[in-house]
């Protein structure tokens, strides 16, 4: 249960963040561009990954393989956005959010990890 309370946690998270890249939001374009030196249809193609993982995170209380799809793509992104935030001169304050969120989805996948050695 506690798996499943996570698993929306972060999927919740994640679709906040993914709404304004996904509707090309004009303010979140110009910080993509500015801060990240990322091109707006990089921006959207982050936003459709974030809310691919989201959704098989949603879909996670029917079963394991959609945990360890959604954390997969979102721990990429993630990662990238991580990398980016500390390239940026952000520091890990400014990228505590997606640490954590990263951290997270990482006891999630292995935790599906050791269910599977468990049986």
């Amino acid at each position: 249960m506690l798996r499943h309370t996570v698993n929306g946690y972060v999927a919740n998270k994640v679709v906040k963040s993914a709404l304004p890249k996904v509707k090309n939001d004009e303010q979140t374009a110009q910080v993509f561009e500015s801060e990240f030196d990322l091109s707006r249809n990089s921006m959207r193609a982050v936003g459709i990954i974030e809310m691919l993982g989201a959704m098989f995170l949603f879909l996670s209380v029917f079963g394991r393989k959609f945990v360890r799809i959604g954390t997969v793509l979102l721990n990429i992104v993630l990662g990238g956005a991580i990398f980016k935030h500390l390239k940026a001169g952000h520091g890990v304050k400014g990228a505590k959010s997606a640490l954590t969120l990263f951290g997270l989805n990482l006891l999630s996948y292995n935790e599906t990890r050791q269910d599977k050695k468990a049986k």
